[in-house]
């Protein structure tokens, strides 16, 4: 029924169907469509069909094909949140993973239009979806978090991770990026493939209770410990952001947190904060170099989801950030990787020229061999951005020290008075 609606509004946008990535850029096609009625709305869902085609490469058939399914449990109002649920579920009409690629970008897409549309961030409507949150209490205006699309944990957690022996892995490229976190003689690798779709792992490392999170329109890769006085918390995905990065909750409070600082933002926990931990975003085969006997994290349902594609095609290359209002950093491209540490940023391509950079206490290294995530619909065919080492002088030698390879628009955003050097 959906897919009739859309066929003729198809006529209307043969012409003006988005290149690959042009999703990603609010000045773009997307606010060109906000807060517009619905034949407008329909007429966008046509050219994220044709969108779709493209990415995926299947051509406007199978994108079709694609389309629908992504469309059949859509309003003509906006996605509608069961279609975050039932699609994987309907899975058995795509045949293929590239079909199956081609619907999440549709998704995509139609979230993004439902995101970029005027919201009125108001509690009282909030409320239905989360009766335990304590909106009375917050540490920022809630004018600063919008929706991002999906709703509460449409993009699904994994709170029962599985994993194989390195040695006998062989889905991913060996320069695809994996979040790797070792403790106490347990290494595991968390590959970008599978967070880029699920945003939270909640595992346990060596005993510690952790929670490895990836905010891929931040490229922000941190983990954290998520023990907090006393009580061990779950995180789930909010479906909201703000400043463009994910905004996690907890499941035992439904407190709001933001994944960048680990601060607890809305709710009970308003002001508390998670402990990070050093982690490394490095090559699969620096993983295995490092840690012969490590682990890495496989998908419980492989068909979920189309594992190694990128949905953000060309963000980390994009003139602007995506669902971001806020300032923009001087003298530097918002979406300029930098390595953040503490207070302080260094530009990645600083790094990447210099090899070594000294500072302080501080060591950084750059070596290259690893792909970005976010270029390439093909993680593995993302261009080489290189491994990223922080470690820090002690009195007992060298050791890794927590810091994230993000963009310069989120650390102008979230660092207040941080040091970006040249």
């Amino acid at each position: 029924m959906q897919a009739s609606k859309v066929s003729g509004a198809a006529r209307i946008a043969t012409s003006k169907a988005p290149e690959a990535g042009e999703f990603a850029r609010p000045e773009g096609t997307i606010r060109r469509v906000s807060g517009c009625g619905s034949a407008a709305r329909a007429a966008f869902r046509a050219m994220a069909w044709r969108f779709a085609a493209r990415q995926s490469g299947l051509g406007t058939d199978k994108g079709g094909r694609a389309f629908s399914c992504a469309l059949f449990a859509a309003s003509n109002d906006g996605l509608a949140a069961t279609t975050w649920r039932r699609l994987p579920r309907g899975r058995s009409a795509l045949p293929d993973a590239g079909l199956r690629a081609a619907a999440w970008l549709c998704l995509l897409t139609l979230a993004a239009v439902s995101a970029a549309a005027p919201a009125l961030a108001e509690p009282a409507l909030w409320k239905a979806s989360w009766p335990v949150t304590d909106f009375s209490k917050k540490s920022v205006e809630f004018s600063e978090i919008r929706s991002g699309g999906p709703p509460k944990d449409g993009i699904p957690p994994i709170d029962r991770p599985r994993f194989v022996p390195q040695a006998e892995y062989r889905a991913a490229g060996e320069s695809e990026p994996v979040i790797a976190f070792a403790r106490d003689g347990d290494a595991r690798a968390y590959p970008l493939r599978i967070l880029i779709w699920h945003e939270i792992v909640n595992d346990v490392i060596g005993g510690i209770p952790v929670s490895v999170t990836y905010c891929p329109l931040c490229n922000s890769a941190i983990v954290f410990d998520r023990r907090l006085d006393g009580k061990v918390l779950d995180f789930g995905t909010t479906g909201k952001l703000r400043n463009s990065d994910l905004v996690m909750y907890d499941r035992q409070t439904e407190s709001w947190w933001q994944q960048f600082t680990g601060e607890g933002i809305v709710g009970e926990m308003t002001g508390r904060r998670l402990r990070m931990l050093p982690a490394r975003v490095e090559s699969l085969s620096r993983f295995r170099a490092r840690f012969p006997d490590g682990s890495v994290l496989v998908p419980n349902d492989p068909g979920m989801r189309p594992y190694g594609v990128n949905p953000y095609v060309g963000y980390d290359t994009s003139a602007r950030p995506f669902l971001y209002d806020g300032e923009l950093p001087e003298d530097i491209a918002p979406l300029a990787y930098v390595v953040r540490v503490g207070d302080e940023a260094w530009p990645l391509e600083t790094l990447r020229t210099k090899g070594r950079i000294v500072a302080g206490d501080l060591v950084l290294n750059w070596a290259s061999g690893r792909n970005s995530a976010l270029d390439r619909r093909e993680i593995a065919k993302g261009r080489d951005i290189g491994n990223v080492v922080v470690l820090r002088r002690t009195p007992d030698g060298l050791k890794e020290e927590v810091h994230d390879l993000t963009f310069a628009f989120v650390f102008r955003a979230f660092v207040e008075g941080g040091t970006l050097h040249e």
